[in-house]
């Protein structure tokens, strides 16, 4: 059985909305590769450790159907950010994984993509990569956060 493909939204398939939505968020960094890939490049800093941390939050368990999309991107950042810093670590990028469901539209998901930006921009942060997926439902997302600690 083949996995369902991310619905149509905006008049977009799954790539067309990714550069609409999360290309930005790149903020052109190499390593993201124009998340034409789920995977990103990079390369340690010398003299600090890679801190990793990954939250998932799935609807209606941990944010409420209806909830304004931009404070749901923005929590999922923060939960990741709380994370890092109680590692002593300064935060770099992250992945993100969404699993939409049909409810979700395109409004929605340019609400939650301007909140990713927003905090993105407040923390120095820098979208690597990820997946994009469609779902039934519930909405499902996850994010890896990455960061630097001396």
């Amino acid at each position: 059985m083949s996995a369902p493909e991310a619905p149509v939204a905006g008049g977009l398939d799954e790539f067309g909305q990714i550069a609409q939505l999360f290309r930005p968020l790149t903020k052109g960094a190499p390593e993201a590769l124009g998340l034409l890939d789920d995977a990103a490049t990079g390369s340690p800093r010398p003299g600090f450790d890679l801190i990793v941390t990954k939250d998932a939050m799935v609807e209606g368990v941990h944010f409420l159907p209806g909830e304004a999309p931009d404070l749901i991107a923005r929590k999922l950042l923060r939960v990741n950010l709380s994370d890092l810093a109680a590692k002593g670590a300064e935060p770099y990028g992250y992945f993100l994984a969404t699993a939409w469901t049909p409810g979700f539209g395109w409004v929605e998901r340019q609400a939650f993509a301007e909140g990713l930006r927003i905090d993105g921009e407040a923390y120095g942060l820098t979208l690597l990569g990820g997946d994009t997926v469609a779902t039934p439902g519930p909405l499902t997302l996850s994010l890896t956060m990455l960061g630097w600690r001396r």
